[in-house]
């Protein structure tokens, strides 16, 4: 998206944020009432396989942008959203917003999700809430291991998928001060699933296809066809 695009998208969703404003709470954009649904982005919801916004670049965030009453607005519905779902990770293009911003957290909670067996074997461990703006990611270790990963924008199905062990994340945190991390394991996969978000890489274009499973498969053989996938929640 060059710089020209960009600057018109913006003006456009500005225009917008501020004629929506009044029936957001000022908290963490909720809106006023809850059965409103949010059709414009930023969404409430993921973006699904098919959204064009999945496929293309996102454009960087301009240095006069990121500490923006704008940009701090789409962060906290990223947030908002990743925490709705539980999930671990949320690329601005999932919200429907074309901009190079990721959101992760895997809260020790979540270790009460998987025995203790799958938790070592897959290098999980507790990431707190981390922010980037215009990520850059810097490979540590050439070394890779398959692991099942899914996706919110992929909804309700997973394959293995080869990732980098080791990575360094930099870019711009969420004050706007320069920020760096070294993940490894789960962390490190989240940061490249994300990251790849960014480049409208879906981690379908990466995974062993042979692998590529509905999730409810079986509960669908149980309940004779009767079943559906949930997107709001």
């Amino acid at each position: 998206m060059s710089v020209h695009i960009f600057n018109s998208w913006l003006t456009n969703f500005v225009r917008l944020y501020t004629a929506l404003k009044k029936r957001w709470f000022h908290a963490g954009l909720r809106p006023i009432s809850a059965t409103t649904p949010i059709t414009t982005p930023p969404y409430e919801h993921f973006t699904q396989i098919g959204d064009p916004v999945l496929r293309g670049r996102a454009a960087e965030v301009p240095a006069d942008k990121i500490d923006s009453e704008e940009i701090n607005g789409i962060i906290e519905r990223m947030v908002k959203v990743l925490r709705h779902y539980d999930c671990v990770g949320v690329a601005a293009p999932q919200i429907g917003i074309p901009l190079r911003i990721i959101v992760m957290e895997f809260a020790e909670r979540k270790r009460q999700q998987f025995t203790a067996e799958t938790y070592a074997a897959r290098k999980m461990s507790t990431l707190p809430l981390t922010v980037f703006i215009n990520p850059e990611l810097e490979i540590i270790s050439e070394v890779k291991h398959k692991q099942p990963e899914g996706c919110m924008s992929v909804r309700g199905y997973a394959a293995e998928v080869a990732r980098y062990d080791r990575v360094k994340v930099s870019g711009v945190g969420k004050l706007g001060t320069s920020s760096e991390i070294v993940l490894e394991g789960w962390s490190a996969r989240i940061a490249q699933h994300e990251v790849d978000h960014l480049n409208g890489v879906i981690y379908i274009d990466r995974m062993d296809s042979s692998s590529f499973c509905c999730l409810s498969w079986q509960q669908v053989n149980a309940a004779g066809g009767h079943a559906s996938i949930v997107f709001d929640k």
